[in-house]
This record gives C-alpha cells, sequence and structure tokens, in this order.
C-alpha cells in the first residue's frame, strides 16, 4: 500500500467516473499523512532523510528519550516520533526563489502572473483530461515559477511548469510562454511519468525534474540535492493544498470537485 491516501470521486456533470490519482505523500513509511489535522509548517527548516530513501521536511527537531521528534510546526504540539536509526540524515534547507529570468514578450504592460481563479480553472481542465488532482499540478507550478508565465530558468526551461524545449516539442507545445499550452503539456509530461513510474509520486516527480534518465540510473530519486529538496517540497505543498481543502479552505478559486478515486 503506497504512503498515501486517496480521497472518494465525485461524479462529473457527464455521469461518468473521473479517476484523479491523489496520492498524500507524507514520505514517512507506514503513516498516513492525511489522519493530521495540525497545519503543516512554511517552507524552510529541516530537509530529514529517512533510511527507506524518503525525504521529508520539518520545523525543527529534538531528541526526546530514545526517540526522535520531527517538528511538523514552529511550536512543540504537532510531531512525529521516529527511532534514530530510521533517519539517515537531517540538514537545514532554505526555501530561495526560483532563480528565473523574464522572457521578452509581446505584451510589456501585462502581468505575467495569472489570477489564482484563472490559474484554479486551467490546471482543473488538464488535471481533468490527465487523471491527475488539481492540487498536485498546483504544487508543481508553486515549486516550478511559482506562477510566472514567462518564467525562464538559467537551464532554458520555460513557463508556468518548466518545459525544455525538446519536451515542449514532444508534446505539442508551440509556444511554452502560452500558458494553457504550457499547462496542457507539462500535465501530459507528468501524467507519463507517473504512469512509467506505477504511480508513485516521488519517482515521477524526481523524472521531472532531473529526467527519466538519472531516476533510472539510481534506480529511484538520485542523489542531487536540488532534486531531493524539490522531491520534497513539491509533495509537502501538495500535503499542505488537499488538507487546506479538506478544511475548506481550497486556493486558488474555488475548491477542486475531482477528487482521487481508490481504484488506481
Amino acid at each position: 500500500m503506497r504512503a498515501g491516501f486517496l480521497l472518494e470521486s465525485q461524479r462529473s456533470e457527464g455521469g461518468q467516473a473521473l479517476q484523479i490519482r491523489t496520492q498524500l505523500f507524507l514520505t514517512l513509511a507506514g503513516i498516513l499523512f492525511g489522519v493530521w489535522s495540525a497545519p503543516l509548517p512554511a517552507f524552510g527548516g529541516e530537509r530529514v532523510t529517512l533510511s527507506n530513501g524518503f525525504v521529508m521536511l520539518c520545523d525543527h527537531h529534538a531528541q526526546v528519550g530514545s526517540q526522535v521528534r520531527l517538528y511538523l510546526s514552529p511550536g512543540d504540539g504537532s510531531y512525529i516520533e521516529q527511532q534514530p536509526e530510521q533517519i539517515t540524515s537531517i540538514e537545514h534547507v532554505d526555501d530561495p526563489p526560483k532563480q528565473t529570468t523574464k522572457a521578452a514578450s509581446n505584451n510589456a504592460g501585462q502581468d505575467a502572473r495569472l489570477t489564482a481563479e484563472d490559474l484554479h480553472e486551467m490546471l482543473a481542465e488538464a488535471g481533468q483530461q490527465h487523471n491527475l488532482d488539481v492540487d498536485l499540478l498546483a504544487s508543481v507550478v508553486k515549486a516550478e515559477s511559482n506562477g510566472d508565465v514567462h518564467a525562464v530558468s538559467r537551464a532554458g526551461a520555460r513557463g508556468l511548469m518548466q518545459l525544455m524545449p525538446e519536451t515542449a516539442t514532444e508534446h505539442g507545445v508551440n509556444d511554452s510562454f502560452t500558458p494553457n499550452e504550457n499547462v496542457r503539456g507539462g500535465s501530459a509530461y507528468l501524467d507519463e511519468l507517473l504512469a512509467h513510474y506505477h504511480d508513485n509520486l516521488a519517482l515521477a516527480l524526481a523524472a521531472y525534474n532531473a529526467g527519466p534518465a538519472a531516476v533510472d540510473k539510481y534506480h529511484g530519486i538520485p542523489p542531487y540535492h536540488e532534486t531531493q529538496v524539490y522531491v520534497a517540497r513539491v509533495i509537502h505543498e501538495f500535503n499542505r493544498r488537499v488538507l487546506a481543502r479538506r478544511n475548506g479552505t481550497a486556493e486558488g478559486g474555488a475548491a477542486s470537485k475531482r477528487v482521487a478515486s481508490p481504484s488506481r
């Protein structure tokens, strides 16, 4: 059983059950993240690597008796206890802004950032088409571009979901700075990666960041600091968003109408 849980599906207006993968990875073996009601910490804090290869973010940690407590918020009221031998390393992690530049645009006066409602609608449509949870796509967009449609990385990745030119071409994207094209291509690519890695979200995200060749070479998340932090960051944000949705405080416009089914 995956380290996560799946929410019940609702039926689309057409009456067909829409199966959307919602994997809430807490990256801790045997713990279902979704049962927690405590708020998650902001990015930054500590990155914990476990002996099983999983990675998570916490605010801080402390040794209490024979256990190590991983605190999820600045206070001491919300924590997980782990055996010391289950923890491989703990390191401080900042959350620096993604280093991007602005591409030249014919609409120089136009804000490069979509409204939250527009972006949510766009992601929801792509999620429905590719069987992906809207909050997962929103978490990827946040990590990749923070919603900047004209973002360009130092490596040349472009747009909301930071598509490399060859990836964009492979998925029929003519202009990576056109938001709906970029989201369509990025969602299709993420869907392919999830299918390739049998819905293992961590591996799919690692491949999205570092490329499938690197994941296949190392038979798991590559030992690249950037990739490991990226995977933890996206999963952390995904968990936070879905908990907010369950608590009735969904972001980016109306709450998602389509959530996951336990059939996949």
